[in-house]
């Protein structure tokens, strides 16, 4: 199942336990392929580094290595309209749309307002995980 996950989920996959971990461990497994463009990639390590100094030294680059390995990177479909309230979140739906992925994972509240966006379904951790498990 080919997903993309928001910032926010992939970084608490790294740093704590719970659905995003989860996520991240099948991921680990070959379960899910991890969709991402150059945009979301970079976001995800500078948020990732920034926690780092915060939460104390964790080796980073294996998460990172692995993403450029195993990762699908896609050229987002630029949008002239804003989608969400939030026009940072649109890279993730501009991406799901350029690489025809129909879940988009995520903990934002803004990003989960929209629910489904030209047939992207927008997923809690926990509710995709229930959903993916049932099928």
């Amino acid at each position: 199942m080919r997903v993309i996950i928001d910032t926010n989920v992939f970084i608490s996959g790294i740093f704590w336990s719970g659905s995003p971990a989860q996520i991240m461990k099948l991921w680990e497994e070959r379960k899910l392929s991890l969709i991402l463009s150059d945009e979301i990639f970079e976001e995800y390590k500078r948020v990732a580094f920034h926690l780092e100094e915060q939460y104390g030294p964790i080796d980073l680059e294996p998460f990172f290595d692995l993403l450029i390995f195993y990762g699908e990177f896609y050229t987002p479909i630029k949008s002239s309209k804003v989608i969400c309230k939030d026009p940072d979140d649109d890279k993730f739906l501009n991406c799901a749309l350029a690489a025809s992925v129909n879940i988009v994972i995520s903990g934002d509240k803004e990003l989960l307002s929209l629910s489904n966006y030209q047939g992207v379904e927008i997923l809690k951790p926990a509710a995709f995980l229930k959903k993916f498990t049932k099928g």
